[in-house]
């Protein structure tokens, strides 16, 4: 058993000894959830202002643990908090350090479980945690929007099965992986909303006998709403797995940039050339640069993923309401949280950086066969049926591929198709025949350039400024 006085634990009372080694170690969470310092200080002087307000705290009471839960927050943040093998987790060590600095220190857990003291820290930290990650998702869309402003009519191949296809504008290849942060931003923004929920006074699961008032701690908070069900407000951790997935989703879309970056830095592709200060080198290789920053940002993706298929695992058979398997919410939620920012900073200033190599994308874009969608539409445009059009252009292909006539020659001697229809097949002609909505011609992506910096502000102006900083 350990030597420490039982007192000290916050449930001392039932037990007539401390608890073992071997508990101490399993159960402690203080190293890692210590990180949530400043949220468990702001919701215990939110808790103490109500507790004032309602008449359970005399003022100057009051005042003395407030001053108690600065000295707490000070020591904190400098580093000089000593802490306790009593020290199970955030909330005790604070109580703990208020109680030994406040005479009045005793009454800060009036009305309070740590089953709703920890479900408001944590709601506290992914609030700010998602508001930083979209910060950071927006600064990323921005590079890629001014990357694409400054392509210009440069262009490559598109890719589907990753066999080239259709020669599309490098500005709307950009933008593609711009909305999809978009839409990473709106998943964040929706889930924030579902965090903004405080549920201070919900107590150990029952709520309370004594006169609390939840919903002007909420306001005291900064939170949007307040719980409806104590139980439900204890036991809930969808916020941290749909913050988790949003995360994940990001993560995938990430991944997806680092690969294409791995395969254009090849000498194979050699459509970029990345900036020294984001590569790195072989130990043995002298010749070698790495894309590792892109090949990390594939790898993260995973390690987020995995945090989130853990944790629904972890929820999954947990009757109502808070079971200690909950404990296990916060590392997979830190972790994601810190991977997606280091990535997110990484892949800003590698693509912030890259130089393009637009001669080697034009080059590889402009092999007339990328052009024969552009045949079948030319004779969809004379009143052939699209699936006519799409067999002759194919047998021709065939025997360009199978012959020693080029497919222009072919294309120009067809009576079909002619010369009017075999400049299509000219290095640059095809990319800027997609013009529509939406389309990967230079023309059209002048226009959604617009739009996306429109969205882009949209969901800043959606998502707001406010000053939702804890107390």
């Amino acid at each position: 058993m350990s030597g420490e006085d039982p007192r000290l634990q916050l449930w001392h009372g039932r037990f007539a000894g401390g608890p073992s080694e071997a508990l101490q170690a399993l159960n402690d969470s203080l190293p890692f959830d210590r990180r949530m310092f400043r949220e468990d200080i702001a919701g215990s002087r939110a808790h103490v202002r109500m507790l004032t307000d309602v008449g359970l705290l005399a003022e100057d009471e009051s005042q003395e643990i407030l001053g108690a839960l600065d000295a707490v927050e000070i020591e904190m943040a400098d580093g000089t908090f000593v802490t306790a093998s009593s020290d199970e987790d955030i909330h005790t060590a604070v109580e703990r350090r208020v109680t030994e600095l406040a005479a009045a220190g005793a009454k800060i857990h009036t009305g309070r479980s740590r089953n709703d003291q920890v479900a408001t820290d944590v709601r506290l930290w992914t609030k700010s945690a998602i508001e930083e990650v979209i910060d950071l998702v927006h600064r990323l869309a921005l590079t890629l929007a001014d990357r694409a402003a400054s392509a210009g009519d440069a262009y490559l191949p598109g890719y589907t099965h990753m066999q080239q296809a259709q020669p599309v504008a490098l500005s709307h290849h950009l933008l593609a992986h711009g909305w999809s942060l978009l839409r990473d931003i709106e998943r964040l923004i929706d889930a924030h909303g579902r965090v903004d929920v405080s549920p201070l006074g919900a107590g150990a699961l029952a709520g309370s006998s004594l006169p609390l008032d939840p919903e002007q701690t909420a306001r005291y908070l900064g939170f949007s709403a307040t719980f409806d069900n104590s139980l439900d407000a204890v036991s809930d951790r969808d916020f941290v797995v749909e913050t988790l997935f949003a995360l994940s989703l990001l993560g995938v879309h990430l991944s997806r940039i680092g690969e294409e970056m791995v395969l254009w830095a090849s000498q194979e592709f050699g459509f970029v050339d990345l900036d020294d200060a984001f590569s790195t080198g072989s130990s043995m290789m002298p010749q070698k640069k790495n894309p590792d920053i892109a090949e990390l940002a594939r790898g993260k993706a995973g390690r987020v993923i995995g945090h989130l298929t853990g944790l629904l695992t972890t929820l999954k058979g947990l009757p109502l309401t808070y079971n200690k398997d909950i404990q296990e919410d916060k590392e997979p939620l830190f972790d994601a949280v810190d991977t997606s920012r280091l990535t997110l900073l990484a892949l800003d200033g590698m693509l912030s950086t890259v130089e393009f190599r637009t001669d080697r994308m034009a080059e590889a874009a402009s092999s007339p066969y990328a052009a024969a969608t552009d045949l079948a539409e030319w004779l969809v445009s004379q009143g052939r049926p699209f699936r006519d059009a799409h067999a002759i252009v194919g047998e021709l292909v065939r025997a360009a591929l199978e012959g020693d006539v080029s497919l222009v020659d072919l294309v120009g001697a067809d009576a079909r198709l002619g010369p009017e229809a075999a400049a299509l097949l000219a290095p640059g002609v095809s990319v800027t025949r997609r013009t529509t909505r939406g389309g990967g011609a230079p023309s059209a992506v002048v226009q959604q350039l617009v739009s996306f910096r429109q969205r882009l502000a949209v969901l800043e102006a959606q998502r707001g400024h406010g000053d939702t900083d804890p107390l």
